[in-house]
């Protein structure tokens, strides 16, 4: 069965992305919610250790506090409380810190950073994994057991004011709300004034328990501008006279006798040094937890904040209101609040939170009687038992108090054992969906790497023994032999399995496509040894030796594809990739230099006739010696040109994790006193953009260019990124949504005019010179809207990208003749130097989400997503789009040029993606993956699919091209 190459790499492509959600679904598995009736009850809880015939005590201590204010504070870093400017930031929660009742810890808070999985934890004392990553952007019903379930059933009045994902984890839980999105980081006052307005009224008043304030205007902050903005300090002041409002009502409030109140200051996550979050890195996780009560002792001086993790914050909450502790929470209680309680209320709130942790250790390790932290708690309940028999014997000895101090000691101890090895079970992969995405993959991957010579031959096709594999016996041996493995499986497993789910109609799809695969690949195997080649009466020698070379251009290609997927078993390399990218594209450069010195001075040197072999096209009349020459040195100044931009782009953005915290020339040109200096490089570079785009468009799209860019100009200086020459310094600024606007008009009209003349190339009339410019314009209003979308400071890796493309399309792609494989790879190392060149990394906190509301008055989630995920992935697509340009317009070559680059691209995204799949499979208990591949993996998925369209887009401007030679 031949099959066109085109057609083949886009169905490979397609079966891969099955296989990568297959996959996916095993390594993130949605997490299965527990009903209403499996949550903690108070009936449930454990007696009191005893020893004895005397009655045993089941009951709670006093609660510590009457009421509970908890203000987080979205994206507050450690070092803006606790940090050198903590007094000029926060004075008065710095002084409260120093001096006031209260307990400060430095909270570490588990990655992902990002809010709704904070959340999770902050209020089950459980660690999300990155799935919840992807559930942020819209929020389900938190069905598991969690701290506001149980205030809500203990009959607690909770009040909540600020980011709507609580009202979604939480819905018919307040008895009053009003919520926030959080998701609009362009707005940054309203959002925490609709908070605040709230205050007032609500202190005022005694028909409330519990009252949750979030706040979100430091985080949009930290995400438009970074934490070093001039905004920073006059918000976390503002938070501060917040705090001060709050802290100021409940003192006044409190009543003689009474419990006490406890007032808690947090934040859910930190903030990077380019104000995102959602990795590992320090400023990330360590958050700043406060807590203030007059149950404390007074503080005599500033002490240094002790380390907790954010886990431990819920099971603390819940035993201070009365509580149960969540069934699937890892904290423990914190030593620390329990200190002005009697010995044997500390020993009982240790024991419960004791015995909470020992139920989820049964029911999460198989070997849980192997942990030490269970042995521990076992050995200290025994011996607070011993302690309980003396204490209710009456005993009141030195001894009594020595014994529960060494008791509160082991269970402490206890405690932070079993709550470690709880954390290290971050997920429970679904290993069969897991194996069998990575099955298919792979066997995918062998058959594009055995297709490949005839795929890249002139034919253009590939003979698959699809019929033959289909009918032979090994065949149904197979699905016989992988059915019942199926059953096996799921009839065994001890927990569900998203494949064992799935209807018995697409079970057999698949345990038929897989066998199939296995057929044709032995069959594609034995076709290449040479006894097969021999058999099909081939000659090998003939059939590899001739029509199989491979220059030094192509070793070096693929060597450093393959070097790049190895690289992928090392986090480090994964953590630095950037590294990889920039070595790569350097020794490339060098190579495809050495490759013009051959063509210009070592071949020419034998030749007589000079001016004959440096001509564009046959077609073109010989033109004069001096522009000859003149097109020499150009070509011969493109790769050193090309290797000195590169240099500059890497010192414009900091990446990866390592060095991520070192100043930059972004840092340097986005201070306030370099904003000159910012806005002529901006405007430069927009003149240039337009001078090296415009080139090939109509005169209609040139107008809409020119303004679109005017536009964008506008735009960056009404939100007071650049300056306009009339502009006043003390000028307020705007959102900017007009000018935003305003371009996006404009953007459309070029992209409509480019569809248009695409369109009538392709069904009106065969015109080939209309469609290479219906393409051009699509490219030209895509690099419009990068235009809009990039920041001020990132508008010279846009000018680059185009200044590369157009001297290497001129001088090196065209004159050196290099086929459309290798220039398909080429484009690749580009687009992905280029997506490290913008800032970006393999950790999400590097993912810019303000982007996604350019022009937007308000959340709006289709376009918000559409646009963060084009300017994360604008250098691939960039360069991907520049491709189908650049094989369009070579009319000189044969008309199997875009199936081959199709062909090539669908093979370089591929063997990553599988090798990674693979990696992550023989690395799964490993904790690093989660906080170091994850993302990784994320990002070469919606690569892959990327790839995939832009390859369908290949295959239908192939068959275009060919019905219409026809």
């Amino acid at each position: 069965m031949k099959v066109r190459s085109s057609v083949f790499a886009s169905f490979i492509l397609i079966f891969e992305g099955i296989g990568i959600a297959l996959f996916l679904r095993g390594f993130f598995p949605v997490p299965l919610k527990s009903s209403v009736s499996s949550k903690n009850k108070l009936s449930d809880l454990p007696v009191e250790p005893l020893t004895g015939s005397s009655p045993n005590s089941s009951r709670l201590p006093q609660p510590l506090f009457k009421r509970v204010v908890i203000m987080l504070v979205d994206a507050l870093r450690e070092d803006f409380v606790f940090g050198p400017n903590g007094r000029m930031y926060m004075p008065y929660t710095r002084h409260l810190v120093e001096r006031g009742s209260s307990h400060s810890f430095v909270a570490k808070a588990r990655p992902p950073t990002v809010t709704m999985p904070r959340i999770k934890a902050l209020t089950t004392g459980s660690i999300p994994g990155f799935i919840d990553v992807v559930m942020n952007l819209n929020s389900p019903a938190l069905l598991e057991d969690n701290l506001i379930w149980q205030a809500k059933t203990a009959g607690k009045k909770i009040v909540f004011y600020g980011d709507d994902t609580w009202v979604r984890l939480f819905p018919k839980h307040f008895m009053e709300h009003d919520g926030t999105t959080s998701f609009f980081v362009s707005d940054y006052t309203e959002v925490d004034n609709n908070v605040t307005r709230h205050l007032d009224s609500t202190l005022k008043r005694d028909d409330w328990d519990i009252l949750i304030l979030h706040y979100l205007g430091l985080d949009h902050i930290g995400h438009i501008s970074g934490p070093h903005s001039s905004l920073i300090q006059p918000k976390l002041m503002e938070m501060d006279d917040i705090l001060k409002k709050i802290h100021s009502a409940l003192i006044s409030k409190e009543a003689e006798g009474s419990l006490p109140y406890l007032l808690v200051l947090c934040g859910d996550h930190g903030m990077s040094e380019t104000g995102s979050h959602g990795g590992s890195s320090e400023p990330e996780i360590n958050t700043p937890l406060v807590l203030l009560s007059p149950a404390f002792k007074r503080k005599a001086g500033m002490e240094k904040p002790g380390v907790v993790e954010q886990v431990d914050l819920p099971p603390t909450l819940a035993l201070g209101l009365g509580l149960p502790i969540s069934l699937n929470s890892v904290g423990r209680i914190i030593p620390g609040v329990l200190e002005e309680t009697s010995l044997r209320d500390q020993l009982r709130y240790l024991h419960l939170n004791g015995h909470q942790l020992s139920c989820l250790l049964k029911d999460s390790i198989p070997d849980y009687e192997k942990e030490v932290g269970f042995e521990q708690f076992r050995v200290a309940e025994k011996a607070h038992g011993s302690w309980m028999k003396l204490f209710l014997e009456g005993n009141t000895s030195e001894v009594l108090s020595n014994m529960g101090k060494k008791v509160l000691k082991q269970y402490v101890e206890a405690l932070a054992a079993m709550s470690s090895a709880l954390s290290k079970q971050l997920g429970k992969y679904d290993m069969y969906s897991m194996i069998a995405g990575m099955v298919f993959v792979f066997q995918l991957l062998l058959v594009l790497l055995l297709a490949m010579p005839e795929a890249l031959s002139s034919d253009a096709a590939v003979e698959l023994p699809v019929l033959s594999a289909l009918l032979s016996l090994p065949f149904y041996l197979l699905c016989l032999l992988l059915a019942s493995v199926h059953v096996l499986v799921c009839t065994s497993a001890e927990s569900s399995c998203y494949f064992c789910s799935l209807s018995w109609g697409l079970v057999f799809a698949a345990v038929a496509f897989s066998s199939a695969m296995f057929c044709i690949l032995v069959s594609l195997v034995t076709r290449r040894l040479p006894l097969g080649l021999r058999i099909h009466g081939k000659s090998p020698l003939r059939s590899i030796g001739s029509e199989w070379s491979l220059s030094e251009l192509d070793v070096l290609l693929l060597a450093g594809t393959v070097g790049h997927t190895l690289s992928l078993a090392a986090s480090s390399f994964v953590e630095e990739e950037h590294q990889t990218w920039y070595f790569l594209l350097n020794t490339l450069c060098l190579a495809v230099f050495q490759d013009v010195c051959r063509k210009y001075f070592r071949e020419q040197r034998g030749s007589g006739d000079e001016e004959e072999s440096i001509l564009p096209s046959k077609d073109c009349h010989p033109s004069p010696k001096a522009e000859i020459y003149s097109e020499k040195w150009l070509a011969l100044a493109t790769p050193p040109f090309t290797l000195l931009c590169c240099r500059l782009l890497r010192s414009l953005n900091q990446t990866g994790v390592q060095w991520a915290h070192l100043p930059d020339m972004g840092h340097w040109l986005n201070s306030s006193e370099h904003r000159t200096v910012l806005s002529l490089l901006a405007a430069f570079c927009l003149v240039f953009v337009y001078l090296l785009v415009q080139r090939r468009c109509s005169w209609v799209s040139k107008v809409a260019l020119a303004f679109g860019l005017l536009g964008v100009y506008s735009y960056r200086a009404a939100v007071g990124n650049v300056l306009f020459p009339w502009q006043h310094s003390g000028r307020t600024t705007s959102k900017g949504t007009v000018e935003a606007r305003f371009v996006y008009v404009f953007i459309l009209g070029i992209l409509f005019t480019g569809t248009k003349d695409l369109l009538r190339s392709q069904i009106i009339t065969s015109d080939a010179r209309l469609k290479s410019r219906g393409l051009w314009e699509i490219y030209s209003g895509l690099v419009l809207l990068m235009s809009l979308l990039f920041r001020a400071h990132n508008l010279p890796v846009l000018c680059c990208c185009l200044l590369i493309q157009t001297l290497m399309a001129q001088f090196i792609w065209k004159k050196l003749h290099y086929d459309a494989a290798q220039t398909t790879i080429m484009h690749y190392w580009f687009g992905q130097a280029f997506f490290y060149f913008q800032g970006n990394s393999n950790n999400i906190a590097t993912v810019d989400i303000s982007v996604g509301f350019v022009g937007l008055e308000s959340y709006v989630e289709a376009p918000a997503i559409f646009l963060t995920a084009l300017s994360t992935y604008a250098g691939p697509l960039l360069w991907a789009c520049h491709l189908v340009c650049f094989l369009s317009s070579q009319r000189d070559r044969s008309p199997v040029a875009v199936g081959h680059g199709c062909y090539c691209l669908a093979l370089l995204r591929s063997v990553p993606a599988a090798a990674y799949i693979v990696l992550v499979t023989a690395l799964r208990y490993h904790l690093f993956i989660w906080s170091v591949f994850s993302p990784k993996l994320l990002y070469e998925s919606m690569h892959l699919l990327l790839t995939a369209g832009v390859c369908l887009f290949f295959n239908t401007m192939e068959q275009s091209h060919t019905s219409s030679k026809s």
